[in-house]
């Protein structure tokens, strides 16, 4: 099952009625993303994955718009965070970088929203490749996730 497919499936079995939507032009970043969406940049949930000292991976889903702040991260995590390289993204959520979705990871890792995320109205996530997103709201994307909301930057 490609990267796609796993998202459909993850939405589905979550109860979710999003649809994912295909992209002629890249979703890699949040900027390509909103261009072709035709939202703001503040409405992509941007996830962005580091590597907990314990190893496991920790996701934090941003607003396009806002830089995280990585120490408040490490904070309410409890423990320090680094910078994931591609291969570990790839190994621990199944998924390349500019297409990670929020959901439908190999490893469940820990999951942090950014509190602004709740401002907006919708929000588009990636749905596992650069050409794939889904609209969904930030009350389904805490559903999905599990997440910890918390202020980001």
């Amino acid at each position: 099952m490609n990267g796609v497919d796993r998202v459909r499936a993850a939405l589905a079995a979550a109860g979710s009625s999003a649809e994912v939507v295909e992209l002629a032009a890249t979703a890699r970043t949040s900027a390509d993303a909103a261009a072709a969406i035709g939202c703001t940049v503040a409405q992509i949930a941007k996830s962005l994955v580091f590597r907990a000292a314990s190893g496991r991976p920790v996701l934090v889903i941003a607003s396009g718009a806002n830089r995280v702040d990585e120490a408040k991260v490490a904070a309410a995590l409890g423990e320090a965070i680094g910078k994931a390289d591609a291969a570990f993204v790839r190994e621990k959520t199944g998924f390349a970088i500019g297409g990670v979705p929020p959901i439908a990871h190999d490893v469940p890792p820990h999951v942090f929203l950014d509190q602004d995320l709740a401002a907006l109205e919708p929000i588009w996530a990636a749905a596992g490749h650069p050409h794939a997103v889904f609209r969904t709201s930030f009350a389904e994307l805490c559903r999905l996730t599990r997440g910890r909301v918390i202020a980001l930057k």
